[in-house]
């Protein structure tokens, strides 16, 4: 199937006219991007794995490095329905040929892009030129020339516009891509879904080599012996580090090239640290006793050792087509693959907040609603297990009550981030247009204390077709709690028998529609599930 470039074109160009002066905006527009290049380690002959900008590839289709595209566009005429899209890539070199894979000929790139014309980028000028004299007075958009965030457009381009007494601006074509790029259509929700079952299915791996480990059917040792390594279905996870392997060789096997951002792979306490990427670390063992301090180092002497019951939190997600997914699973270890009773608590807890947000998404909802009802439902579930004082235990009075709770914002130290955000070729997608300066808030909602939305990504109504994660999550940071240590409040005793389970997070991606929403995300969540596969019974 061909990447359907000129719908795109269309679609920004559109949103392009109505964010222009209303002088400017019968003139004809232009639009000149430049492709990634190839990029590579600081002073060396390395390179750094290829990724195509994102903007780029949305009006293009295009993976090859250093390309350009030149799209001409003007309302009223037959270019407003069919612009014009020239695609410029580079020539095959010998050196392309001796070392790598070289780029397509301009036949191939012609038929595997909906461009009208593809051309290599020594006859850009001459482009540049023609619709110059086509389009007299034509207005001509590139991207932020002078960010380090884009692509660089070399200065003899729009030095050509120029100097033909054209004009040549960068202050409308990023919002407009942005805006455009929001409310994704069927070949994007495609890709995006193909993305998330290749996801799901990795998630599920892990846990399913978990659960094999407790089963027996995966030992520790040398296994295959000294005369060959272990194969894949030989491998014991003990750190993070090996989960985040299994877990990309999983993506990597179906065909996906890049992780969508870098695995999140948290073990025990270090997952209430969000954006935790060392995954360096063994998980936590044991047991520990009160006279270890006299031992004999028996554990490098080959006695068993096993592990603590601890969580495993694993926030990854591959791209399929430059389209990205994000999914977040936290699963047992240890305690023959089930929850602690804590841990257990926790995660259904969070697994209730997911569930309440969805119960309200449908279009129109305003995002903010959905951060506020996960707020509201930690606060219940955090005084049903005694964490935050109840009225009921606390005396009479409102001073405890639920909306006192959430006045105080003393959940923000639990659950400090935004419950979930705009995703599409990035991660967190268009981020100019998923959180405008100006909160658009819709009559009727009770934000709460302003500490709950200090970093939630997307403050907008909701729209069909636009692809959202949901990924409430509780956390024992031991940084965030310091700041309601005091906290009247707080039950502290209670909070200390929780603090050990570290953080959980679950995350799917949607997308909204009119009535509801649709889940990308395949791979389950419920609690019986994740313990029956961690612990190989199913």
């Amino acid at each position: 199937m061909v990447y359907p470039a000129q719908k795109h074109v269309v679609k920004v160009f559109e949103h392009l006219v109505t964010s222009l002066p209303e002088a400017e905006r019968t003139k004809p527009q232009v639009l000149l991007l430049a492709g990634e290049t190839v990029q590579f380690r600081n002073d060396t002959d390395r390179e750094l794995v290829f990724r195509q900008e994102s903007n780029f590839y949305y009006l293009t289709g295009c993976t090859v490095p250093a390309s350009y595209v030149l799209a001409a566009y003007q309302p009223g005429t037959s270019l407003s329905s069919n612009p014009s899209i020239d695609l410029f890539i580079p020539k095959a070199e010998l050196a392309d040929l001796m070392w790598s894979v070289p780029p397509p000929s301009l036949e191939t790139a012609k038929q595997i892009h909906d461009v009208t014309s593809v051309d290599h980028p020594a006859a850009l000028p001459a482009a540049i030129d023609t619709l110059l004299k086509a389009l007299p007075g034509a207005l001509f958009h590139t991207l932020p020339r002078n960010s380090p965030l884009f692509p660089v457009i070399p200065a003899e381009y729009p030095q050509q516009v120029l100097d033909a007494d054209g004009a040549v601006t960068d202050a409308y074509l990023l919002s407009a891509l942005h805006h455009a790029r929001l409310v994704k259509d069927a070949d994007e929700i495609a890709a995006i879904r193909k993305a998330n079952e290749i996801s799901s299915r990795a998630h599920e791996v892990v846990m399913r080599v978990l659960g094999k480990a407790v089963k027996g059917k995966i030992e520790a040792g040398a296994g295959a012996g000294v005369d060959r390594p272990l194969l894949p279905g030989e491998w014991l996870i003990e750190k993070e580090a090996e989960a985040e392997a299994i877990f990309v060789a999983s993506c990597r096997r179906e065909g996906s090239v890049h992780q969508s951002y870098l695995p999140i792979v948290a073990a025990s306490t270090r997952a209430s640290t969000l954006h935790y990427c060392c995954n360096d670390r063994e998980f936590a063992w044991g047991p520990v006793k009160p006279h270890d301090h006299q031992n004999k180092n028996d554990f490098a002497h080959g006695e068993a050792k096993e592990l603590n019951p601890q969580v495993l939190l694993i926030d990854a997600g591959c791209e399929w087509e430059c389209y990205a997914s994000d999914i977040t699973r936290t699963m047992p270890v240890g305690n023959g693959g089930k929850f602690t009773p804590e841990a257990r608590a926790i995660y259904e807890l969070v697994l209730e907040m997911q569930k309440e947000s969805f119960d309200i998404i449908k279009a129109g909802l305003h995002w903010d609603a959905v951060q506020l009802i996960c707020h509201r439902t930690l606060v219940k579930g955090f005084q049903r297990l005694g964490i935050f004082k109840s009225p009921a235990s606390a005396g009479s009075g409102s001073w405890n009550s639920e909306e006192a709770i959430l006045a105080s914002g003393d959940s923000a130290a639990f659950f400090p981030h935004g419950v979930g955000h705009s995703l599409g070729m990035d991660v967190h997608d268009v981020p100019t247009a998923s959180k405008p300066g100006v909160n658009p808030t819709i009559g009727g909602i009770t934000l709460g204390h302003e500490s709950f939305y200090t970093y939630l990504r997307l403050r907008l109504p909701l729209e069909a077709g636009m692809v959202v994660t949901v990924e409430p999550g509780i956390y024992f940071s031991p940084h965030l709690l310091a700041s309601i240590r005091e906290s009247k409040h707080v039950n502290h005793d209670v909070l200390k028998r929780y603090e050990p389970v570290g953080g959980v997070r679950i995350e799917d991606v949607i997308v909204v529609t009119n009535n509801g929403y649709e889940n990308l995300t395949t791979v389950k969540s419920d609690v019986d599930w994740v313990e029956k596969v961690c612990s190989g019974e199913i």
